[in-house]
């Protein structure tokens, strides 16, 4: 009796602490903060080319371009979630040459007289714009929006200083740098998740594309793009489950498993083949999501980072691969932005 009172007295304490467990409403990745604040200069020639980034998500890809550049080249090499880096890609089936060159990102800026919407003021803001171009064939299609790599869910917030991006002695081992820029830390269920889209009317369908610390991905449709301005489109967990008593109750090692994360690797836009072909153009301001923690106290005594290095390591060597093939085809595009003809075309008057 003794031994069946003290299971009763376990189990209430678990129904206890799960009923105190906590919920978080965060965004996942605001794109008014995605603007080009920053510049690099790349010499093409004889001229100066000012490139707009984003100076709080620049990523340095020297390391993959080789010895053959020279100094200022390796300094300019570098890239980050600016809102018209994100690219475009075209399903196989749909990827032709014209619909992909007219399918890509740009940098919006909301009008300035633009009303206040859900008590947030983006007037004179930039948004991500994004055009997507469909054959005209009765063929269902679709297009990924993502970012120009993949974010990193773990990595030490740095700052440039001359042309090198510097970790200070206080960000080491804290593995926060895209934390709001795509990257959700310490999230356990997830309970709704929100998108600000401004539609014009398409019939077209829109799915947001998330990633777990498992690296598995959950694609999540959201719904249709037949309204016209801003709306925020609410997806909701069917298998959440409200009632405390009937949920599995799980823990997870603090070190040196990854935090539990989500982080977004891409926005798709779907079109049906009974639908017309051509042109989608759609704006999106942010994505939020509702949660619950995944563990409670999250403020240790000891930085088991700082001793260890386990985290940083593990991220290094996903990272080595990720920028090694995200530097190629950055170098290779650094190399064509070099290579293009900068004058002025026949029939244009110089100045």
């Amino acid at each position: 009796m003794k031994r069946l009172s003290l299971v009763f007295l376990c189990l209430a304490l678990t129904g206890a602490t799960a009923a105190f467990a906590q919920s978080e409403q965060v965004t996942l990745i605001d794109f008014t903060r995605l603007s080009g604040d920053t510049t690099l200069t790349v010499k093409v020639g004889t001229t100066d080319m000012q490139i707009p980034q984003n100076a709080a998500t620049l990523v340095d890809f020297r390391d993959i371009a080789g010895s053959s550049f020279s100094q200022d080249d390796l300094g300019a090499m570098k890239t980050s979630l600016f809102l018209e880096n994100w690219e475009v890609a075209l399903n196989s089936s749909a990827r032709t040459i014209d619909n992909q060159g007219l399918s890509y990102t740009r940098a919006a800026l909301v009008n300035t007289n633009a009303q206040k919407w859900l008590n947030e003021d983006i007037a004179g803001k930039s948004v991500l714009g994004i055009r997507v171009h469909f054959p005209a064939a009765p063929f269902n299609a679709w297009a990924i929006v993502q970012p120009p790599f993949e974010i990193p869910a773990y990595q030490d917030k740095d700052a440039l200083q001359a042309d090198r991006l510097v970790v200070a002695d206080a960000d080491r081992g804290i593995g926060n740098k895209f934390d709001g820029y795509g990257v959700v830390k310490n999230v356990g269920v997830i309970k709704q998740v929100a998108v600000s889209v401004y539609g014009n009317n398409f019939p077209h369908g829109l799915s947001l594309v998330l990633r777990n610390q498992f690296g598995e991905d959950q694609q999540i449709f959201m719904d249709y793009l037949q309204f016209d301005g801003w709306r925020q489109l609410v997806w909701n967990n069917p298998n959440y489950v409200e009632e405390v008593r009937n949920r599995e109750s799980r823990q997870f090692p603090l070190y040196p498993e990854s935090t539990p994360f989500v982080k977004l690797l891409g926005v798709i836009v779907h079109r049906d083949a009974a639908q017309p072909g051509g042109d989608v153009i759609t704006y999106i301001k942010d994505i939020k999501i509702t949660y619950d923690l995944a563990v409670l106290n999250t403020n240790r005594d000891i930085t088991d980072e700082n001793i260890w290095n386990i985290l940083a390591k593990r991220q290094e060597d996903r990272q080595r691969a990720e920028l090694k093939r995200l530097g190629n085809r950055q170098v290779l595009r650094f190399l064509e932005t070099k290579k293009m003809y900068q004058g002025p075309d026949f029939g244009e008057q110089q100045q």
